[in-house]
């Protein structure tokens, strides 16, 4: 059974850091395109970064370009996102994804982590 697994999530004050993880099992991803997207309260899930099976090509959200920084580790099957600077508009519940495209629309996005909350407090 194929599963993504986000950790790392949790209460942080506004400034802080945070560093999520994503680990695949049931598959290997290491030729997948890997994702993270969030949902806030009442939002609809968006796209936050993505980043190339190759690792030689990311891509940022505008609204969190420059604070949080998206890596991967194939042998471990895993994908990070590293979050700095965080605001209170960060919060939402942050899900993984691993897809066969390197893309920002969910549609391409085939495999889903449960989800990982994120509060950022003022």
């Amino acid at each position: 059974q194929v599963q993504l697994v986000e950790s790392g999530g949790g209460l942080v004050q506004a400034g802080g850091s945070l560093r999520l993880s994503c680990a695949a099992s049931g598959r290997t991803f290491s030729t997948y395109t890997r994702a993270w997207f969030r949902q806030a309260p009442g939002k609809e899930r968006e796209f936050v970064a993505v980043i190339s099976w190759s690792v030689s090509s990311t891509d940022y959200a505008d609204s969190v370009r420059g604070r949080f920084t998206i890596s991967r580790d194939n042998a471990k099957n895993t994908v990070y996102l590293q979050m700095n600077s965080l605001k209170p508009e960060d919060t939402a519940v942050y899900y993984c994804a691993a897809g066969p495209h390197l893309s920002a629309d969910r549609r391409a996005y085939s495999y889903w982590g449960q989800g990982t909350q994120v509060t950022v407090s003022s």
